[in-house]
């Protein structure tokens, strides 16, 4: 793999598999604009699943939007909003585990709700469709020639 390219690890925060409806769009510089995370289409009131193993840093009110932020190893952080919490900062999660519910109100959603979620390694924002483990091998078989 190539250096400073993350292998996959995460699964998706919400089940069943959602529609993307704002893709990642890496800044260019470190303020400018982009999209941080991406986009998902969702019912409100969904659950919220932790996308992988780790420890909540952070449940409450940004901006008047509900977040939750959770440390992974490898210095990683997921964040997902907007968020109704229903862990406290300090709780270990695992992969799969309800972090919480959906709430509307995410700026520019085309569906009845969005969650926003973000992965990040220090101050370096990641595409989190790149992290999502999938559920099985790409498995190559034996070509022969005719």
């Amino acid at each position: 793999m190539a250096p400073g390219v993350a292998e996959p690890r995460f699964s998706w925060p919400l089940s069943p598999v959602p529609d993307v409806t704002r893709p990642f769009q890496q800044p260019e510089t470190t303020y400018g604009p982009g999209h941080r995370g991406v986009d998902l289409a969702v019912e409100p009131g969904q659950q919220v699943l932790a996308a992988g193993t780790g420890v909540v840093v952070f449940a409450g009110q940004v901006a008047g939007q509900g977040v939750v932020s959770i440390d992974h190893d490898g210095g990683l952080r997921t964040t997902y909003e907007p968020v109704s919490p229903t862990v406290p900062v300090g709780t270990q999660v695992f992969t799969g585990q309800p972090i919480g519910t959906v709430n509307p109100g995410h700026p520019g959603c085309p569906a009845a709700a969005c969650l926003h979620w973000g992965v990040r390694r220090g101050e370096e924002y990641l595409n989190p469709l790149a992290l999502i483990q999938t559920e099985s091998a790409i498995r190559l078989k034996p070509w022969l020639p005719p």
